[in-house]
C-alpha cells in the first residue's frame, strides 16, 4: 500500500470533536505588489508602525519593518484613508474601521484586543471618515475629518462637536494635517489655519499672509523646539483641490511649499529650486521635536519614481534623497533601477511618514511596498522581503532572484499551481505571475516570455503548462462586472504555454480579450477549453464565452473554436470543469448593465460536446453573480456539485448568497448556508477526510465545517486565518500536511496541519502507548488512565477498528490488516503505525 502524508493524522483528529484547521497561517510570497497608504509610526517607540492596505489588511511591525504581523480582521480592517493613531496610553488607539462600505472611526481600550465604534460620531450625519488625528499626549483628544467637517472630540470619541464647517461644499473641508500643542491645537485646511487656544472647545481660522490668491493648503506639519515653533504646507489650485484626492491625483498638483515660524501669521515661500512641472510632492512631514528637517513625499516625472525631497534647514534649501538612478543610495528587492520592476512599478509616495520624536527615521508607502531610513533619508532600504535578499545600493537591482516573505503580502492571488514537487506558479493581480523552484518557500519573477497584470489559471496536460492572462484586474469583483472595464481591448488576454516547468513562455493564443479560465480535458488528448470575457454590446456581436481547441499539442499554432453560448448568458464565462463523461459544466459569473443593474445573465451550464448544446442547470439565486463551481470528489458519478454565490444589489439580487448543493448534475439545488454567508467565492475538501470542507468569503474570513455531507453543515470561522477575503483553498498534492489559501488582497498563506504522534498527554490526560511498531501480528495498546474509545484507521480513512478500551493493555490482532499505513485515534491523539 503507497503510504500516504502524515497529514492524514490530523485529519483523523476531527472524527472526534478536535479540530484540525491549521493553528497558524504564515505568509508565502514575492512581498509587496498592492497599494498601501499612510503608515504611522508610534511616538513611543520608533521602531513599531503601522500601515493599511486598500484591500483591508493592516500590517504591523514593531523591528522597523524587518517583518510584519497583521490585525485579525474581525478586529480592524483598514483602507485606503485608514490610520493607526497611537495614544501615550498603549491600550487607547484609534483607527478608521473599513467593512467594505463606508469606513467609520473606532477605538481600542485594550491594546487591540477589541475595537468598538465611536458612539459619539453619527454616520448619517457626517457620512465616512476622510481622515483622523489623535493627540498622543492627551489620549481623550481626537479630530475626525468627514467630508465637509472637522469634528473635535475631548472626551475619547463619546461626543464631537464641530470644529469648522466647511464654505465650499463642491470641494468640502480638508484636514490636511495637525499639529497639537499642549492647550492650543493647529489645524491646516484648505480653508485656512484653524487654531484653538483652549484645549478644543472653540476654533477659528488664523488671519495669514504669504500664500498668493488662487492657492490653498493641501498638506501640513509642524514642530516645537523649546518655545519655537515651525509650520510647514503644500499649496495647490482650489481647482484641483477637493476633500477625496488621493496620492495619485499628483499630476501638476501642487503649486507651492511654505513655511510659518511661531504662529506669526506669515507664510513665507519655500519652493526655490523646485520644478512643479516635474517635482510632482504631495506629502509634508516632519518629526515634532525638530524645527529643521522637513521632508515632502510625491512622484518625481523625471525619473518616473517616487521622489523625497529633504531640508535640513528649516526650508531654506532642499535635496532630493531618495536616488533611485542606478539605486544610488537605495537597498532593493525585486523593485528597482532596472529590476523586475522599475521604480515606475512603486511610483509615488502615498504619504510620508517620520517618526514624531526622531527626525532620522523616515519612510513612505506607496503602489507596491514600503521605503524606509534610519539615517535621515542619506540611505534608504526596501522593506518588504527579507533583509536577506535584498540587493546593494549603488548598483542595478539583479533580475529573475528569489525572495521570502516577512508578511508584507497586499495583493490578489487567484491560484497557487504545483508543477511538480518542488516547482509551483502563482497567479496575481497587478504583478502577474511569480514562480518558486523550492516548494513554495521563496519566490520570485523567475521566468522569461511575458509580463501581464493578471494571471487567472493555470491548467496542465501532457504537452504543457498553461496560463489564462489579462491586463485587467480584480475580475468578477463588484468593480469588474460592467461593459466599460471588461469590454476594452485588452492585448495580454491570451493564453501562453510553457514546457520546461514555467521558466520560459509562449504565446499560444492572443484572444485579445481577458482570460480567467483555462482547463485541459483529461478524456481526450490535446482537448483544452477556455474562458473568454467579452459582453459586446449585442449578444450576436459578443466575443465572450467558452472556447476549445482540440489542437493543444500544435501550441501556439492550435485553433480555437468559440462554443455556442448558454442560455441567458452575456459573454462573462468564469470556472470550468471536464467531466469524467466528456461533458463540461460552467459558471458564467456576474454582469452589470448600462444602468448599473444586475442582469440575469449569470448561473451554472452543463455542455454536451455530442450534441454541441448547453443546458441550463441553474437555481434561481444563481441568475445575478454566480462564482465557482465545485464537483464533489467523493461522488464516482460526478452527480454533486457546490456552487458559490455572490449577493448583488438593487432588488432581484440581493440575498441570494451562499453555498449551494445539488446531487442530480444541478436539476435540484439546495442552499446549505441559509443566511450566514452574504457572498461565497469557492470552497475545497480536505483531501484524505472528506467530511470536511472550507469555504471562502468576500468580507467573512474563512469557514470549515466537519459535516460537509449533512443536510444542514454547521459552519465556524477558521480563527487562525486573519483576513477577510480569502479566494481559493488548495492543498500541496505532494503533501497534504499543507493547506495553501490565495486570497484577494493578502496573497498566499499557509497552514500545517498539527498532529500527535507520541501518544504524549496534555496535563491530566491518559496516556497512551502502542507497540511494536512497525506491528506484524499484534498491536498492543497500553492506556494508563481514564477508559475510551479506540478507533484505528487504513491510509484512505475507513474504519478498521472501534473498540472501548480500559487502563491496561490491550493486545488487538493484525493479520487481517493489508500492509500499508493505520492510525490509531485515542481522544485527541493519533498515533501512526506502520504494517510492513
Amino acid at each position: 500500500m503507497k503510504q500516504l502524508p502524515i497529514f492524514f493524522l490530523c485529519a483523523l483528529s476531527l472524527i472526534g470533536s478536535l479540530s484540525a484547521q491549521p493553528n497558524h497561517f504564515e505568509p508565502r510570497g514575492i512581498g509587496g505588489g498592492g497599494a498601501l497608504f499612510f503608515p504611522s509610526i508610534n511616538p513611543a517607540n520608533d521602531q513599531e508602525f503601522y500601515v493599511s492596505s486598500d484591500l483591508s489588511a493592516v500590517f504591523h511591525s514593531t523591528d522597523f519593518g524587518n517583518t510584519y504581523d497583521q490585525i485579525h480582521f474581525t478586529k480592524l480592517s483598514g483602507g485606503n484613508t485608514s490610520t493607526y493613531e497611537f495614544t501615550n496610553n498603549p491600550n487607547i488607539a484609534y483607527s478608521n474601521f473599513n467593512d467594505g462600505n463606508d469606513g467609520y472611526p473606532v477605538k481600542t481600550t485594550n491594546g487591540g484586543t477589541n475595537w468598538t465604534q465611536l458612539p459619539g460620531y453619527n454616520l448619517n450625519n457626517y457620512g465616512p471618515v476622510y481622515r483622523m488625528n489623535a493627540n498622543f499626549d492627551k489620549p481623550n483628544q481626537l479630530l475626525i475629518n468627514s467630508y465637509g467637517d472637522i469634528l473635535f472630540s475631548n472626551d475619547g470619541g463619546a461626543s464631537f462637536s464641530v470644529a469648522k464647517h466647511t464654505i465650499n461644499n463642491g470641494a468640502g473641508l480638508i484636514m490636511g494635517g495637525v499639529f497639537w500643542d499642549g492647550s492650543t491645537i493647529y489645524i491646516g485646511t484648505n480653508e485656512g489655519l484653524l487654531v484653538s487656544n483652549d484645549s478644543g472647545a472653540s476654533f477659528n481660522v488664523m488671519p495669514a499672509s504669504g500664500i498668493p490668491a488662487g492657492n490653498v493648503v493641501w498638506s501640513f506639519a509642524g514642530a516645537k523646539n523649546g518655545v519655537n515653533t515651525r509650520f510647514v504646507c503644500i499649496t495647490a489650485s482650489p481647482n484641483d483641490t477637493y476633500n477625496g484626492v488621493m496620492p495619485w491625483d499628483y499630476y501638476n498638483f501642487a503649486t507651492g511649499v511654505y513655511t510659518m515660524d511661531n504662529a506669526s501669521g506669515v507664510w513665507v515661500s519655500h519652493s526655490a529650486g523646485m520644478d512643479f512641472n516635474n517635482d510632482f510632492i504631495m506629502y509634508a512631514a516632519m518629526a515634532r521635536n525638530n524645527i529643521e528637517t522637513i521632508y515632502l513625499g510625491g512622484h518625481d516625472n523625471g525619473t518616473g519614481g517616487p521622489l523625497v525631497y529633504k531640508s535640513a534647514n528649516g526650508g531654506q534649501s532642499w535635496d532630493k534623497v531618495f536616488k533611485t538612478n542606478n539605486n544610488a543610495n537605495i537597498a532593493t528587492a525585486w523593485e528597482g533601477y532596472l529590476g523586475d520592476k522599475g521604480w515606475g512599478w512603486s511610483e509615488t509616495c502615498f504619504g510620508i511618514t517620520v517618526a514624531p520624536n526622531n527626525a532620522n527615521k523616515a519612510m513612505f508607502a506607496n503602489y507596491s511596498n514600503i521605503q524606509l531610513s534610519s539615517d535621515g533619508g542619506a540611505n534608504w532600504k526596501q522593506a518588504y522581503v527579507n533583509s536577506s535578499d535584498q540587493h546593494p545600493a549603488g548598483a542595478p537591482t539583479p533580475l529573475k532572484q528569489s525572495y521570502h516573505s516577512i508578511g508584507l503580502e497586499n495583493t490578489t492571488c487567484w491560484q497557487v499551481f504545483w508543477i511538480d514537487d518542488t516547482h509551483l506558479m502563482a497567479g496575481y493581480s497587478d504583478i502577474g505571475a511569480v514562480r518558486s523552484s523550492d516548494s513554495g518557500n521563496s519566490w520570485g519573477f523567475t521566468y522569461n516570455g511575458f509580463s501581464v497584470n493578471s494571471v487567472y489559471r493555470y491548467a496542465k496536460d501532457a504537452n504543457a503548462l498553461y496560463a489564462a492572462c489579462s491586463n485587467i484586474h480584480d475580475m468578477y469583483q463588484s468593480t469588474r462586472l460592467q461593459d466599460a472595464q471588461l469590454d476594452a481591448n485588452d492585448g495580454n488576454g491570451k493564453i501562453v504555454y510553457s514546457t520546461d516547468k514555467g521558466a520560459n513562455w509562449t504565446a499560444m493564443h492572443v484572444f485579445n480579450h481577458p482570460v480567467y479560465w483555462v482547463e485541459a480535458d483529461p478524456n481526450t488528448p490535446n482537448r483544452l477549453y477556455a474562458s473568454v470575457i467579452h459582453y459586446g454590446g449585442t449578444q450576436g456581436n459578443q466575443q465572450g464565452g467558452i472556447y476549445r481547441t482540440d489542437e493543444a499539442n500544435k501550441l501556439a499554432a492550435a485553433a480555437w473554436t468559440k462554443l455556442p453560448n448558454p442560455p441567458r448568458t452575456e459573454g462573462h464565462p468564469a470556472c470550468i470543469a471536464v467531466l469524467k463523461d466528456g461533458k463540461i459544466v460552467c459558471t458564467f459569473s456576474g454582469r452589470r448593465g448600462t444602468n448599473g443593474s444586475f442582469t440575469a445573465s449569470s448561473g451554472v451550464f452543463l455542455y454536451d460536446p455530442v450534441t454541441n448544446a448547453w443546458s441550463d442547470r441553474s437555481h434561481p439565486g444563481m441568475y445575478y453573480w454566480t462564482k465557482d463551481i465545485v464537483i464533489a470528489p467523493s461522488d464516482p458519478t460526478q452527480n454533486t456539485w457546490y456552487a458559490c454565490i455572490f449577493s448583488g444589489w438593487g432588488g432581484a439580487p440581493n440575498g441570494l448568497g451562499g453555498l449551494y448543493k445539488t446531487t442530480d448534475r444541478g436539476l435540484n439545488w439546495t442552499k446549505l448556508t441559509g443566511s450566514q454567508f452574504d457572498r461565497v467565492s469557492s470552497m475545497n475538501f480536505n483531501p484524505i477526510y472528506n467530511q470536511e470542507a472550507y469555504l471562502t468569503t468576500e468580507t467573512q474570513g474563512l469557514w470549515i465545517t466537519h459535516d460537509i455531507h449533512a443536510p444542514a453543515p454547521v459552519w465556524t470561522l477558521v480563527n487562525n486565518y486573519p483576513f477577510r477575503q480569502p479566494e481559493r483553498i488548495y492543498f500541496n498534492p505532494f503533501n497534504n500536511n499543507e493547506m495553501w489559501v490565495s486570497s484577494f488582497g493578502n496573497g498566499l498563506r499557509i497552514g500545517n496541519f498539527t498532529y500527535t504522534d507520541t501518544g504524549a498527554p496534555s496535563s491530566g490526560e491518559a496516556e497512551i502507548k502502542v507497540y511494536p511498531n512497525p506491528v506484524k501480528d499484534v498491536l498492543h495498546v497500553e492506556l494508563k488512565g481514564q477508559e475510551g474509545l479506540l478507533q484505528i484507521y487504513n491510509a484512505v480513512g475507513v474504519l478498521v477498528e472501534n473498540k472501548q478500551i480500559y487502563s491496561g493493555i490491550t493486545a488487538l490482532s493484525t493479520e487481517h490488516w493489508p500492509k500499508g499505513i493505520y492510525f490509531v485515534k485515542f481522544r485527541d491523539r493519533v498515533i501512526k503505525v506502520v504494517c510492513p
